[in-house]
C-alpha cells in the first residue's frame, strides 16, 4: 500500500535514507547521501524539511522530493522515484502534493533547474503543468595566453623600454587596481544584490551569504567605486562575474588574467541565466558552453 507525508525537522535521517535509496541508484558515482550533507543544504540553499516528501511502500521509502524555500519561492531541488517503482505515477504526486500546500501557504512560485539530459524528469514538470522559462546555460574557461598580460598585478616583463613601461603603468592606474574582494566588501558597498539579478538558486544571494567563508574574490576599484569584480569557490567555480564598466570586457580579462597568474587555469561557470550576462560578452572573455538546465516555473495551485 501506497502512502505520502511532508517531513518535519526531526526527520533529517528518513530523507537521507529515502534520497540514497531513490537517488542514488542513477547516480551510482555519487556519494551517498549523509546526514551532514544534509544539514549543509538547509544552511546553504535553505532547504525546508516542511517542504519535503516522502512516498512509502509499506515502510519502504520508493519517492522522495526536497524542496528548499526563500521568500521568492520554492525550488524542487530534488524529485526522485526508485527504479522498481517508476512509472506509477508517484512523481506526478508529489508535485500536486506540494503544489496544493503551496497555494495555501505560499510562496505560489515553484521552479526546477532540470538538467537538459534528464528527459524524464522535463515531461514530467511539463505533464505537471510547469512551463520552461528559460535556458541556464554552463560555461566552462580554460587558460589562454590571450586573455591578458598581467602577473600579479605587474606590467609584463617583456614590454620593451621604461617609456612605454610607464604608460603601461600609467594606463594601469586609470582603469583602477586590482584588490582582493569579499562578499561583505560587495554588501558594504552595495553590490550584493547586484552581483546576483538573476541566476540560478546556488548563485542567489541567500547561498552567497550562507557559503561566504567559502568564497574569493577580486575587484577592479578606482578611487571612487568597484567597477568590476569576479567570485569564486571550490577552486575554479565562479559564484559570479560582472562590470559596472562599458569597456568591452576589458576589466573583466584582467580579472581572470589574475585568477590565472594565481594558478586556477580552469574556471566553471554554472546554470548561467541570460539576464547575467551575454554569451557574447562570454564568449569573448573565453567562456565556452558546456551543457545547461532548463528552468521551469508554475504558480502553486490546488487540486
Amino acid at each position: 500500500m501506497t502512502s505520502y507525508r511532508f517531513c518535519r525537522s526531526d526527520d533529517i535521517g528518513l530523507l537521507v535514507d529515502a534520497l540514497n535509496r531513490c537517488w542514488s541508484p542513477y547516480f551510482s558515482d555519487e556519494p551517498p547521501m549523509t546526514a551532514a550533507a544534509f544539514k549543509r543544504s538547509i544552511r546553504d540553499l535553505q532547504v525546508w524539511c516542511s517542504s519535503c516528501m516522502v512516498a512509502f511502500s509499506g515502510s519502504d521509502p520508493i519517492g522522495v522530493l526536497i524542496g528548499a524555500k526563500r521568500p521568492s519561492g520554492t525550488l524542487i531541488h530534488t524529485i526522485a522515484v526508485n527504479p522498481e517503482h517508476q512509472r506509477q505515477g508517484h512523481g506526478r504526486h508529489l508535485l500536486a502534493s506540494l503544489s496544493s500546500k503551496l497555494a495555501i501557504l505560499g510562496p505560489p512560485r515553484i521552479v526546477a533547474e532540470v538538467p537538459e539530459s534528464f528527459a524524464d524528469a522535463g515531461e514530467l514538470f511539463a505533464a505537471s503543468g510547469y512551463v520552461e522559462e528559460a535556458r541556464l546555460t554552463d560555461y566552462v574557461w580554460e587558460c589562454d595566453e590571450d586573455v591578458g598580460r598581467e602577473v600579479a598585478g605587474k606590467v609584463d616583463p617583456r614590454s620593451a623600454g621604461a617609456a612605454a613601461n610607464a604608460d603601461a603603468l600609467r594606463a594601469e592606474a586609470d582603469a583602477g587596481f586590482v584588490i582582493p574582494v569579499t562578499v561583505d566588501d560587495l554588501a558594504a558597498n552595495g553590490l550584493l544584490e547586484d552581483a546576483q539579478p538573476k541566476g540560478c538558486w546556488e548563485r542567489a544571494v541567500e547561498t552567497v551569504v550562507a557559503r561566504k567563508e567559502e568564497i574569493e574574490g577580486l575587484a577592479v576599484a578606482s578611487d571612487e567605486r568597484i567597477e568590476a569584480y569576479v567570485l569564486h569557490r571550490n577552486g575554479g567555480e565562479l559564484v559570479t562575474l560582472r562590470s559596472s564598466v562599458e569597456d568591452g570586457g576589458a576589466r573583466l580579462k584582467r580579472l581572470l588574467s589574475r585568477l590565472r597568474a594565481n594558478g586556477l587555469q580552469t574556471l566553471r561557470f554554472p546554470k548561467v541565466h541570460p539576464a547575467e550576462i551575454s554569451s557574447e560578452m562570454l564568449a569573448a572573455l573565453g567562456f565556452r558552453p558546456a551543457g545547461g538546465h532548463l528552468l521551469y516555473a508554475a504558480r502553486a495551485r490546488s487540486e
